[in-house]
């Protein structure tokens, strides 16, 4: 006969609030969050001397948010289960591809939107294309802006670790 504490309702619901216990996803989204939040005050101190409050939302900007998310993930992941493992593996390659691609492809993809939202802008009225709205052109980041999120997330993993093992000693 089974124990009633094992059963399949009871170890689902406590397998669904560990989620809220997940070392490495409370650690990436809070780099995310932090980053976000930081684009908030340079974007202001930086560029435009106002507050831009889609800056907690959008994409490009100092620190890369993306890159803060995944190093974090990873150095939460190396921390927690070792960095000799498989799944540090997995994250440090997931992080540095969307490191890469934040400099490389969204970067020039950014850089092609300010082109095409400057020819559109110079067609005449009566074009069809006169009145299409303006492609967004910050997407990427610069090596600077992912490398600040990289240390960004870094500290946030490093910190939730050391906090973790204070709280649990």
């Amino acid at each position: 006969m089974e124990d009633s504490s094992s059963t399949p309702t009871a170890t689902s619901s406590t397998h669904y609030f560990s989620i809220f216990t997940n070392y490495p996803l409370i650690s990436a989204f809070t780099a995310f969050a932090i980053a976000q939040f930081i684009k908030l005050f340079t974007s202001w101190y930086l560029l435009e001397r106002r507050w831009d409050l889609k800056q907690l939302l959008g994409s490009g900007g100092m620190p890369s948010s993306h890159s803060a998310t995944v190093t974090a993930l990873a150095v939460a992941i190396g921390l927690q289960e070792g960095f000799g493992g498989s799944h540090f593996a997995i994250a440090l390659i997931l992080a540095s591809v969307v490191m890469y691609d934040a400099t490389g492809v969204r970067l020039h993809a950014g850089r092609q939107a300010e082109v095409l939202n400057q020819i559109v802008f110079e067609l005449p009225a009566e074009h069809p294309l006169a009145e299409s709205r303006p492609l967004r052109e910050l997407l990427g980041h610069t090596p600077p802006q992912v490398i600040a999120g990289g240390m960004l997330g870094t500290v946030t993993a490093v910190t939730g670790y050391l906090f973790t093992r204070i709280a649990t000693s």
